[in-house]
């Protein structure tokens, strides 16, 4: 397990609350979340439908912002800013993993991994030199020229995760990413976690399999939109 900084935490959440107005109807998603993530924590987030895990992951990765509250992302305050700044912090400092992989279809999997890097000044030359070197290190640089549909589901979610790495983020949040595989290749896809994680990277995965989460060096339970347990 990498250890964990001291001092100020690569993420902070004071009182995060979020409250979606359906119609007439409130729902409070998120009752008061205090939460701290240290630099190179591999931390899992569990709970069942409905407990808020999702918005949590989506305020922390600048999809969304709280109805109230204080977000941190390596020492910036984020709650308050508009959506072209959040934009601009999430092609900086997250990577994102899904379940359903993401992938552009029309685009082969080099492409697929130098989209992020599109938004940043590098040379294209040197956008392509590091995606094949991101595949390489997923274990896919001979299917570089490869679209989505060529690849098998463990091989479409290796390049989600080269495309998290591309702009070498403070944070790769992953929602679900071995929902859509097979045991066997699921076991691939935290594999290479690990290794991330060896690397000094900080996971915030979400999950509801248990042994996706017991990967992590951390589990932090949510029930009804609060933090009720720490493992």
């Amino acid at each position: 397990m990498a250890s964990t900084t001291q001092g100020r935490p690569l993420i902070e959440t004071q009182g995060l609350v979020k409250i979606y107005q359906m119609g007439t109807v409130e729902v409070h998603a998120l009752r008061g979340v205090d939460l701290r993530i240290e630099e190179g924590e591999y931390v899992a987030i569990m709970g069942p439908s409905g407990s808020g895990k999702s918005t949590l992951m989506h305020i922390l990765g600048c999809l969304d912002r709280p109805t109230r509250g204080i977000y941190r992302l390596d020492g910036k305050e984020i709650q308050s800013l508009n959506e072209n700044q959040r934009a601009e912090i999430r092609k900086s400092k997250v990577g994102f993993v899904f379940q359903n992989f993401n992938l552009l279809p029309r685009l082969t999997a080099v492409e697929n991994v130098e989209l992020p890097m599109t938004y940043t000044r590098l040379h294209p030359h040197e956008r392509r030199i590091r995606a094949l070197a991101l595949l390489e290190r997923v274990g896919l640089k001979d299917r570089a020229d490869h679209r989505p549909t060529e690849l098998s589901g463990g091989e479409a979610q290796r390049v989600a995760i080269a495309r998290a790495l591309a702009n070498n983020p403070a944070v790769i949040l992953a929602d679900e990413p071995t929902g859509n595989l097979d045991t066997r290749t699921g076991q691939e896809i935290l594999s290479l976690f690990r290794e991330l994680h060896r690397e000094g990277r900080t996971l915030i995965v979400v999950t509801h399999d248990p042994e996706v989460a017991q990967e992590a060096e951390r589990i932090i339970y949510l029930r009804d939109g609060r933090i009720v347990e720490h493992l």
